[in-house]
């Protein structure tokens, strides 16, 4: 299948395997059978890669798991397909054990989003899904920081377009720019070394707010949005976007 580039996706946080978990049953194989199950498989990504450990054997990183594929082609009024990539990878993992997220880091190819493609209705098309946030339990609203990564052009676009956006999934409170290779505070490094990407990281936004929800659909939304803020804004690179859990 064609590609727009790799998606990937990490879980930080706490996993409690259940007792009865066959450990044959790994990432990988959990993934491609969910993405099976669901029609995902060969229409939104082609399967890549998956584990439980540390991709590059670092420990005491928080790490839980994650989860690689090739995304196809982003067309038309249609995102990239991160929320159901998060939803697949989120069923995986509850296949396994109980599991506490403390963050979510996303590489989006952010290259394979064309702008000019997109019809004047939907710009940015995971707002026209804003209504399903809509019924929710009031309380569920999350304190978030989001951390947007690139490896060579400004960020201030992607803050300012998404601040500028109606819509209440993201409650943007604040945010900051930091230059240079050093990961912000509270943000994980990037599980993955420079050569898969467009590193090191260079440029960070740093964005302070709320999510409606804390769960890998609200996570993933913010993800297809912060992607098309940025390719409207110009940026033709992978982005690493991390999300935190605040308290």
């Amino acid at each position: 299948m064609e590609s727009a580039g790799t998606l990937f996706g990490a879980f930080y946080g706490e996993l409690v395997p259940y007792p009865w978990h066959d450990p044959e049953h790994d990432a990988y194989q959990l993934f491609h059978q969910r993405s099976l199950a669901m029609g995902w498989l060969d229409q939104l990504w082609g399967m890549n890669d998956a584990g439980w450990e540390h991709p590059g054997g670092a420990s005491g990183t928080g790490l839980i798991s994650w989860f690689q594929v090739e995304a196809g082609p982003v067309v038309g009024d249609r995102p990239l397909p991160v929320r159901p990539f998060l939803a697949c990878a989120g069923d995986a993992v509850a296949r396994t054990g109980r599991a506490d997220f403390t963050a979510v880091q996303l590489l989006l190819p952010v290259q394979g989003i064309d702008p000019a493609s997109r019809p004047a209705y939907a710009s940015v098309p995971s707002l026209m899904a804003v209504e399903w946030f809509g019924e929710r339990d009031p309380g569920a609203r999350t304190p978030v920081t989001v951390a947007v990564s690139s490896g060579g052009q400004e960020l201030h676009v992607v803050a300012e377009r998404l601040a500028g956006l109606k819509q209440d999934v993201f409650v943007h409170r604040s945010s900051s720019s930091l230059h240079g290779t050093t990961v912000p505070d509270g943000i994980p490094a990037a599980p993955f070394d420079d050569t898969f990407w467009d590193g090191p990281a260079r440029h960070h936004a740093v964005l302070r707010g709320e999510l409606a929800e804390w769960s890998c659909d609200a996570v993933g939304w913010l993800g297809e949005v912060v992607a098309d803020c940025a390719a409207l804004g110009g940026l033709r690179a992978p982005l690493l976007i991390s999300v935190v859990r605040g308290r």
